[in-house]
């Protein structure tokens, strides 16, 4: 391992930016110290730098960060438009657009301060090749955990998603554990038949978590031109109009992950700390915040301080006695 890019201790312990009130919104996941439920959504804050130009803005306030998409290869992304709001919510084709694994480790990883919350990798690829070796790379790098894109297209299949298959779900699960003892979280996907079953299958093949869940696929057409407003024509549907949506994929997943003790990253149109606690008796053990950082950049210390409010009110010390 390249001597510049030293793993931080294991045990390491993050103080949070704000000041927490009786009750404790830490948790232990898949062996990482969150010193918060929220995990900043991959996408929504580049490589961890995207936000701390906001004044008041910490990424202390998070638990985890999860890192832009990255490939083995550069890529430049989808041609434009790559964004575009919608009632409630946004629809997004960017197209993985990263400067390539190899950059991302020597150059970025080590600009990163890893005493102020946990950083995870997310994995992305158009092969089971690719998915392996992205993986083994960031293995040998600080980084503290590993997100699996199974959304991304397999070229060799014709360009069917990965995430749509439980069989090609696993195929990538298990291809990856073998390359990385880092705590691997597969996101899974809302646009396939039955996502209990690929649960079920990505468990089987040795995922450590699951990310529940990604965007929801969706167009928008300019009716002055009469065409797709996205260049890729079609784009990821995020925001709160997919919450409902995400909460019955949470619940459904937990009943496969529960008795496994598989946790589960609850996420999709997360903007309040009611939000969040919707999620959290939903089955998650932490909560994902993405778009709602567009228009709310300090939106996590509301959530954090709603959420200990919560817990106090009902008398509970933790985070773990709410799903006791």
């Amino acid at each position: 391992m390249n001597a510049a890019i030293e793993s931080p201790p294991a045990d390491r312990r993050v103080t949070p930016a704000w000041t927490p009130p009786a009750a404790s919104l830490a948790l232990e996941f898949c062996g990482m110290h969150f010193a918060s439920p929220i995990v900043l959504l991959s996408g929504c804050v580049g490589f961890g730098e995207e936000y701390t130009r906001v004044a008041g803005f910490s990424n202390r306030d998070a638990g985890a960060i999860c890192l832009k998409g990255t490939t083995l290869a550069p890529r430049l992304g989808n041609q434009p438009h790559r964004v575009y709001e919608t009632p409630m919510g946004m629809l997004n084709a960017i197209g993985l657009q990263n400067p390539g694994v190899d950059h991302v480790v020597r150059n970025i990883l080590p600009e990163l301060d890893f005493t102020e919350t946990r950083f995870i990798a997310n994995v992305s690829g158009s092969t089971v090749e690719e998915y392996v070796e992205v993986t083994a790379r960031f293995d040998d790098s600080p980084i503290d955990a590993m997100e699996i894109n199974i959304s991304c297209p397999n070229v060799k299949e014709g360009g069917v998603q990965f995430g749509n298959s439980p069989e090609m779900s696993a195929r990538v699960v298990a291809a990856c554990r073998k390359v990385t003892r880092k705590p691997l979280i597969t996101k899974l996907s809302p646009n396939q038949t039955d996502i209990q079953q690929n649960a079920k299958a990505c468990i089987e093949a040795g995922t450590d978590a699951f990310a529940v869940i990604n965007t929801l696929m969706g167009m928008a057409i300019d009716t002055r031109t009469g065409k797709p407003v996205i260049g890729n024509r079609q784009g990821g549907l995020s925001g709160p109009a997919i919450k409902p949506i995400a909460l019955l994929k949470v619940a459904q997943v937990s009943e496969v992950a529960k008795p496994h003790r598989v946790p589960i990253i609850g996420q999709g149109g997360i903007v309040s700390a009611n939000d969040a606690i919707e999620f959290l008796l939903a089955g998650a053990a932490a909560v994902g915040v993405g778009t709602a950082l567009f228009y709310d950049p300090l939106v996590c210390p509301k959530i954090n301080r709603g959420i200990a409010g919560y817990l106090a009110a009902q008398g509970l010390a933790n985070l773990a006695a709410l799903s006791a």
